[in-house]
């Protein structure tokens, strides 16, 4: 049965805390020079309808470093932007390249791919979920500070796609995780109720991050919400996360951030530089986290 990974759900805890390690592994390969290609000869597929400079870059540099080879595939370039039915573009493209990666608005359309597709479909980003940039940060804490498992973490800000993936990374990685988002800038109620003993809702923000060991925000405003700019700006006064703020988590604490930043705004431009910050890292390990996933879909390794 073909693998597919649009959400945290789609693998189970120990696969993750495999994909983990083995992103490790690969990192420290890489660093010392090995050559590593498991995927010679085979090709992924891109369909980029969001703009993208990390997802993009990661995944391009990893299957080359895995001696592959990728396509990028825009709306301009394919029939997909034209019309073409999801269903049939899915069982066309799975016949010619080895996996494709989505980044794209609508969660629903990579569903439809992946249920057409006969080849592994990667969610790379959609308005509802980003589970990828969630393998990342969880090796980024692993490495840093070890396992997450019983942890405190603290989501400051939107409720958006990341939040989701957080929400999904509570239950999948073990960890309490507590939110904290301005009254109807939530996540998603249905989501937030299917793990009540691992989500809880805190508003107020200093409250909130209280002992945490991982701090993460987020934009404001994500890509296609920039006319809400302005109501987002008033309604997230206060959510900023600085050294101030991170003072009140634990001592150990972590910043992350999946960038881009809109420095002064949902991140203060001291926090970015802070020590606690490993935000640059946590970019860096797109490319790792996306190795060992493309690995496990493509070869069976795990």
């Amino acid at each position: 049965m073909t693998r597919h990974f649009l959400t945290l759900t789609d693998v189970s805890r120990d696969e993750l805390g495999y994909l983990i390690q083995r992103a490790i592994e690969l990192k420290t390969m890489l660093r010392s020079g090995q050559s590593h290609t498991p995927l010679q000869g085979k090709t992924l597929g891109m369909i980029f309808e969001k703009s993208s400079t990390r997802t993009r870059v990661s995944f391009e540099v990893a299957m080359t470093h895995f001696g592959g080879s990728s396509i990028f595939l825009s709306p301009r370039d394919t029939q997909l932007g034209r019309g073409e039915p999801i269903e049939d573009s899915a069982r066309v493209l799975s016949r010619m390249v080895d996996a494709v990666m989505i980044r794209t608005f609508d969660h629903a359309t990579v569903e439809t791919f992946a249920e057409h597709s006969a080849v592994p479909v990667i969610n790379a980003l959609t308005d509802d979920f980003h589970p990828c940039q969630l393998l990342a940060d969880m090796q980024t804490f692993v490495e840093h500070r070890g396992s997450i498992q019983g942890k405190k973490v603290v989501w400051v800000g939107d409720g958006n796609n990341m939040c989701a993936s957080y929400i999904n990374a509570a239950n999948q990685f073990d960890f309490e995780l507590v939110i904290s988002s301005p009254t109807s800038f939530e996540p998603d109620g249905e989501l937030l109720n299917r793990y009540p003993e691992r989500v809880s809702l805190e508003a107020d923000v200093t409250e909130a991050v209280k002992g945490a060991h991982l701090v993460v925000t987020d934009v404001w405003a994500s890509m296609g919400q920039e006319d809400e700019q302005q109501t987002r700006l008033n309604a997230f006064e206060g959510y900023q996360v600085t050294p101030e703020l991170m003072d009140r988590a634990d001592p150990d604490a972590l910043f992350m951030h999946c960038l881009p930043a809109h420095r002064g705004e949902e991140v203060s431009h001291e926090m970015m530089d802070d020590p606690r910050s490993v935000v640059w890292d946590e970019a860096e390990n797109r490319l790792h986290a996306q190795k060992a996933l493309l690995e496990f879909l493509l070869t069976g390794q795990h």
